[in-house]
Formats: structure tokens, sequence, C-alpha cells
């Protein structure tokens, strides 16, 4: 696919990087193997999220027969709650998987934010993730790490499942190259994984749905330890209590999925079938389209022709930070709620995190290293990126933070942080850390500078 240039003034004045008819944009997450970046069809002006794999990791770990099939399972996936795949992509060195974007957030930002849900809520988005589990359980895909992050929403509060598929994607491969599932969230998994003796992936999926009910509902966790050893032995007991205002058959439900053996555990067709679970039961709605896995063989063929191979091109333009668009300034906000794009809210456990500033983008680079490294970080710079990386080793490896700044108003900046690896509390415990070295630099508006008057003088405003 060649890179056609934008017609119209884009008004886009970093350098961008285009990979066939897809204009890059910021990132969105990122972990050892893959990172998520949102972009733009520029053809449509559609917004998309896109998955870049490192090939050379893929071919080093001898993975690339069981991608090639999950990404085509993946696409064959038409359901209203799981996140679409449109196309598949490569270039020399890269796989690109193009996703549908969705701006609603994290199911669990909403428990952050307002605290646990009412039963009838619960049961709504606890219906439609049952319904993508079960669709995508139908066609063999497993997603195997069923967790908070993994629930999104769109604009409309539609449930939506990213990542199934993509589970066994190289995230999960040690060293060795086996598939070791259990660094996923461990509070999240089903004892039979932790075992590692070989898992049904239908029931371990059940029983991370089980304690995600258990969470909406409950507004915290069901097994829950700072020690790991205890967690997984509350785990393999499957010892929890319900919290007192849970109702006896949503109850009864939940102890019926979080059976620590899985050959007892509920399986879904009789969930379906379960009085709490059926009230006010709407089936998705959705049409089987035709789809093409042309893309897909295409770039998995090993004799590919570099026809097939699309170049990342980036247009060169003098060193500055990146211009962020208002639909790239809306898509960091939770829907079109623009209050909440500099989040006031510290106290959620987010993995990224992002303040705004007056001062020059080079003074603010300047600060962050000065106050990084007595934190006990070692700093790396690119233009305006920066990454961070923990010398020491926390509870989930070095903590590593990769840090962005944007140009979103004339000599306005938005600086964004965002946990690369390690620990999430760790990450906050770093920022909170952080922001005390940086106050000189963190622009407040005249609303939030008398909220923090009022804070020290012990009036609360909310």
């Amino acid at each position: 696919m060649a890179s056609r240039s934008m017609s119209g003034g884009g008004g886009i004045s970093a350098p961008r990087t285009r990979v066939g008819r897809y204009e890059l944009g910021r990132t969105l997450g990122e972990g050892t193997f893959a990172k998520v970046k949102f972009a733009r069809n520029i053809e449509t002006g559609e917004n998309v999220a896109i998955k870049i794999l490192d090939k050379e990791k893929i071919l080093k770990h001898k993975m690339i027969g069981q991608i090639k099939r999950e990404i085509s399972t993946m696409k064959l996936i038409r359901h209203p709650n799981v996140i679409r795949m449109y196309e598949v992509m490569a270039s020399k060195t890269k796989i690109y998987i193009v996703l549908e974007f969705v701006t609603g957030g994290e199911l669990f930002d909403k428990i952050a934010t307002k605290g646990r849900l009412k039963e009838d809520e619960a049961r709504k988005y606890f219906q439609q993730l049952i319904n993508a589990v079960d669709y995508c359980h139908s066609r063999g895909v497993y997603h195997r790490d069923l967790k908070p992050e993994n629930l999104l929403l769109d604009a409309n509060g539609v449930l939506k499942v990213s990542d199934f598929g993509l589970s066994a994607l190289p995230q999960q491969v040690r060293e060795d190259g086996l598939l070791h599932t259990t660094c996923g969230t461990p509070n999240y998994v089903a004892p039979e994984v932790i075992n590692n003796k070989g898992y049904d992936g239908a029931k371990a999926d059940l029983w991370s749905c089980g304690v995600i009910l258990f969470v909406l509902m409950a507004g915290y966790l069901p097994f829950e330890e700072s020690n790991l050893m205890s967690l997984y032995k509350k785990i393999f007991k499957a010892d929890f209590t319900c919290p007192p205002w849970f109702s006896s058959s949503a109850k009864k439900l939940i102890k019926r999925i979080l059976d620590p053996n899985p050959q007892t555990r509920i399986i879904i067709s009789e969930l379906i079938e379960n009085e709490w679970f059926k009230k006010g039961y709407q089936p998705p709605v959705f049409e089987q389209e035709e789809v093409s896995l042309d893309d897909v063989n295409a770039i998995f063929n090993e004799a590919a022709d570099s026809q097939n191979l699309v170049v990342e091109r980036r247009e060169v333009r003098p060193s500055t930070p990146t211009t962020m668009n208002a639909f790239e300034l809306i898509s960091t906000s939770q829907g079109l709620n623009l209050s909440t794009l500099f989040e006031k809210h510290m106290g959620l456990v987010k993995r990224e995190t992002r303040f705004t500033s007056k001062r020059p983008a080079n003074e603010i680079i300047s600060k962050i290293e000065e106050t990084a490294v007595p934190l006990g970080f070692d700093v790396k710079k690119n233009n305006y990126k920066m990454k961070l990386h923990a010398e020491k080793t926390g509870r989930k490896g070095h903590l590593s933070v990769a840090t962005e700044i944007y140009e979103v108003a004339p000599s306005l900046y938005m600086v964004e942080l965002r946990k690369a690896g390690g620990d999430t509390l760790e990450f906050h415990k770093f920022y909170k850390n952080l922001s005390t070295g940086l106050k000189d630099i963190v622009w407040k508006s005249a609303e939030e500078a008398k909220e923090e008057v009022n804070a020290g003088a012990g009036i609360s405003s909310s």
C-alpha cells in the first residue's frame, strides 16, 4: 500500500508517521512486545487503534503459526461486545493490527470514580461480557487473560472486550518459549492456570468473569493479599466472602462460578439458564458479514512479495513536541467529557496520568529528569519523549515509565506519563513523588488553585 499525502489542510504540524492509509498518533499503551497507537484512516477520517508487534521477537519465539491462527480467527469475529479487528498489515520489521477504537474508557474507571455498581447494572455488563466470551469460545478462541483493563466501554456505554485472541501473543512468552499465562494479573486467574498443569480455556475464562462480576458489585477484589503465596492459597481454596448487600441468588451464582474445581464449576450453557443471570437479558443483535483473510495470508506468506509490505514513512520536520489535534485531544478524555481531560482525581489506579504546563518544553524535560534521577531512575531522552527506568526491582520487575510531551495550544503543553512496565501501584507512588518535585511547572486553572488553597485550609470543595 503506497503512502498517500493528505489532501486538504490537516492542521498537523509535527512529524507524523504514516503506515498504509493510516496516520499514527499518540501511544495508547505499551507492553514488552507490543505497542498500541491511536491512528486515523486518512481516506475515511475514522479513528482506530493500531497494535504494533515486533516481527523479530515473534520469529524468535516461533510463534508465527499461532499468531496467524489467532489473528485469522479474530478477524472472523464480528460481535457487538468484542473489539473489531479491521485489517492486518506488515512492514519488514513490524506487524500492524488495526482495531476498533472506543472512547468510553475502561469499565473499571467507573467503579474507581463512582464506587461499586448496583446489582442490575452489574448484571447488564456481566451479560454483555458472557455474550462476548461465549461467542468467542464457540469460534475456538479463548481469552486467557480477562481482567479490568480488557473491558472497555464505547461512547454509548456498551461493553467491548479487547485483546481477545491476542492473549497468546508474546507478552506471556517467557524466555523458554513456553506459554505461561500466570504472569497475567493473578487476582483474576483460575487456580488450575496458576497450577500450570494445562487447563481448559473456557473454564478458566469463566472463573475470571466470576471475579469481574464480584468486583463490579462489591467494589473490591474477592482474593486480595499483598503476599503472593497467601493470595494463591486463597484462590486454590476459593476462600472469599460475599458482602451482605449481594442478593442470595447472586451469592449462589458467584459460588458456582468461583468453584476451584474446574470439573464441577458451572459452564456457560448452564449459566445462561440461571434465574439471576436471565433477569432483563437481551441477546446480542448482529449480522454475520463476509470477511476476507487475504491480508492475513499475505503478511504471513513466507515468500511475502514486497508488494504486500507497507512502509512506515515519517515526514521530516524540525524537532518540536508533537502537536495534538482536537480529535486526539478528545480521544484522551472519557467519551466527550472534557472535564476529565486533565485529571484532578489522582487517587485512581490508572496506568497513565497527565498534567499541563505553560513552561517551555525543554524546561519540562529537564525538570522531570532532575526530579526522577534522585528517585532512583535512569533517564533516556529522544527529542520530546523520555523513558524512565527504575534501577531497583519492584513487585513486578523494574518500574518503567514512558513520558511524552504534546503541544495542545500555543505555549500550553500536555505531559503524559505512562506505565510501560512494572506495578501500577508503584507507578502511582512514583508519580506522587515526582509531582511534588514538579509543582512549579504544573499549570493549574484558577478553580484548581482555589481548591488547593481550600484543601490547605481544611475546606472540602466536593
